[in-house]
């Protein structure tokens, strides 16, 4: 049986398809994995993706995702895949994710696997019914491939899930692993935001034992308050299932009281939906 904490890639012995009981989504979501080789331009330091490599994804099969989504379609909708492995409580279809092991949007045939999804669901008279949702860094958002793609994901009814973990460029780097400007988060998001519905998440966690600091949060709800009106919201999690990276130790998960607290403050200063996962 699949559970929240279960979220292996391979759980259907598939290279692309890989079924996932999502918290966030509220039942069973279809991921898609355009980074098979583990590989991320991003080093999260909760990630829970083993062996991570730096770099992009191989060459995309479209052929291939076309058939192993419609096959798992088919068990989904018309087989005994709910029955076999699925908890009554979450017998349900809510979206199909591109996530997986790496920056989905690295991949060159990104746009062109937007396409794939829409014609499966089609075919199977899925489209407006699941939502296809993009999980992503957001950091190559100023590409226009990029682009063309989330135009496609919002013909297709839609929406990105863009993270954004903390808002100043020290936290970024000791976080996500990467050198980052924040006006650079901004004109993505803004970018993004105007091309599909687009929540941020953000991953809300201690390090070393010490909550994010009163000056991290006044950063968070600086750098979003310009974006009211043009988000759907926020969702902002917890540590759900544990990390295989290095700094595994030096994360721990915090009382969902202070991700209350924290939601309530972001409301108040920005005048954004939070959603809360603790």
């Amino acid at each position: 049986m699949l559970t929240t904490d279960d979220h292996r890639r391979d759980s259907a012995g598939l290279r692309y398809v890989y079924p996932v009981i999502s918290r966030r989504a509220g039942g069973v979501s279809i991921g898609i994995n355009l980074n098979p080789n583990n590989a991320c331009n991003w080093a999260c330091v909760y990630c829970q993706v083993d062996n991570l490599t730096r770099g992009g994804p191989p060459p995309i099969d479209l052929d291939c995702l076309e058939r192993e989504l419609a096959g798992f379609l088919d068990d989904a909708l018309n087989g005994d895949f709910m029955q076999r492995q699925v908890p009554p409580e979450a017998q349900r279809l809510m979206d199909v994710a591109f996530s997986g092991n790496g920056e989905p949007t690295s991949a060159a045939e990104f746009a062109d696997a937007v396409g794939v999804v829409g014609k499966v669901l089609e075919r199977f008279d899925q489209k407006g019914k699941l939502v296809v949702r993009l999980i992503t860094n957001g950091s190559l958002m100023h590409r226009t491939e990029v682009q063309s793609g989330i135009h496609h994901l919002a013909e297709v009814g839609g929406e990105v899930w863009f993270k954004m973990d903390r808002a100043t460029a020290d936290e970024v780097a000791e976080i996500n692993g990467i050198p980052w400007k924040m006006l650079k988060t901004s004109k993505n998001l803004e970018i993004c935001a105007g091309l599909a519905p687009t929540w941020v998440q953000t991953c809300w966690f201690a390090l070393d034992g010490l909550a994010p600091s009163a000056a991290s949060r006044a950063a968070y709800c600086q750098l979003l308050r310009p974006l009211a009106g043009k988000l759907a919201g926020i969702h902002l999690y917890g540590l759900a299932r544990p990390s295989l990276q290095p700094a595994a130790p030096r994360l721990s998960a915090l009382p969902a009281r202070a991700l209350l607290d924290f939601a309530g403050q972001v409301e108040k200063e920005t005048g954004i939906r939070v959603v809360v996962s603790p």
